[in-house]
This record gives C-alpha cells, structure tokens and sequence, in this order.
C-alpha cells in the first residue's frame, strides 16, 4: 500500500500517522488558569527534544468550537505548567481527562485525583503519578492549516518515585522501566504498557 498524503483528507492523514508512529509517549499536562483552576489533560504529540537546555515538545490542536484548548491557553498566561508520566494503573484517569469541560471546571474534581506539592514548582503534582516535570514555558510555535500549537517547555525540576530509581555505577539516576510501566498510546482508542525490555548496544 503506497499512500499520496496530497490526496488524503487530514483526518485520514492524523489516523494513519498515529496508528504507524507507535508507541507514543503521553504528557500528561496539569496547568492552571488565570483565576486558578487546575486543567488537566494528555497528548500524545509529545517528546524530548533537547537536555541542554532540558526541552520537552508538546502539540495542542483547537476544541471543536475552535477556540486552542486550555492546555496551551493557560500556559501561554502563567508560563508554567507540571507535566506527568503516567503509568498503565492510570489508564482510565489520563482517557477520561481528555474530556471538554468548561474552563472553570477541573478533571482533577471530576475524577477525584489527589494533589501534592512539589518543590520547585508553584503548581502541584498528581499524587499517584510516578514521574513528574515542573516546566516553564520556552516556546509556542503554530503550524498547519488546522493549526496546530507546539509547547516547548523547559524542565526546571524533576520528581522520581524512589521505588523506581536508583543509582549506577557512575552515580547516574537508573529508573527502571518496567517498574514505571508507562501508558504509551497508539491509534484509534488503543493503548499499551511496557512489554519485554532488551538491550541492543550501540557501536563504539
């Protein structure tokens, strides 16, 4: 099957690309808005770009009455935001807070997640999250006909789960995989975790 992407309707093109470019890592996006309230929600246009500096990339597209989703409006205005790893334990959570909900509601009421501080960051983290980025904002970068908004951000502080990390022999933070089991997505409304983890090393 030889596929012309001129000859393909967007929607045609965003199924085919998010059922091939798998598995995808999910950023699971708490911001705040203007007067306060906690947004959450994931994408799955979303990868490390750089370590220095530390810059993650998210993509946001626009609701259906096309206004940008909060995700992207709420960082633009206070500039920081938490981004979380989630692991396949939270699967339903991190599905059900794609919904839209009107600006001044919160996922995090809606699917009673706990919060907790995290130091370093004016915003708090999910509790239950194993891995958590306390960002501030690099970047935004509107692209496409849609049009689509890439979030650069720029990680200022990391949490861990202990249980997940420990050091090697170099004194660098070595986080097992298979204990962070994260949520990776693939097309339509399928999802995987972690399977087998191998080695395979580079040429020196």
């Amino acid at each position: 099957m030889i596929l012309d992407f001129k000859e393909l309707s967007p929607n045609h093109v965003y199924h085919t690309l998010t059922q091939t470019v798998v598995p995808r890592p999910i950023a699971w996006v708490l911001s705040k808005t203007a007067k306060g309230t906690l947004n959450l929600a994931p994408f799955s246009y979303f990868t490390a770009i750089s370590s220095d500096p530390a810059i993650l990339m998210y993509a946001v597209g626009q609701k259906p009455t096309g206004e940008y989703k909060d995700s992207v409006v709420n960082v633009e205005v206070t500039q920081e935001l938490v981004i979380h790893i989630a692991d396949s334990t939270l699967a339903h959570e991190v599905t059900q807070s794609a919904a839209s909900l009107p600006n001044d509601e919160s996922e995090l009421d809606l699917l009673d997640l706990a919060v907790c501080d995290f130091p370093g960051s004016t915003l708090p983290r999910i509790e239950k999250a194993k891995v958590a980025f306390a960002c501030k904002l690099h970047k935004v970068v509107e692209m496409g006909e849609l049009p689509m908004k890439l979030v650069f951000v720029e990680v200022t502080h990391a949490y861990i789960d202990d249980e997940i990390v420990q050091l090697d022999d170099k004194g660098r933070s070595k986080v097992d995989a298979l204990k962070l089991d994260p949520l990776a997505r693939l097309g339509g409304a399928e999802f995987a975790s972690l399977g087998e983890v191998f080695k395979s090393a580079r040429p020196k």
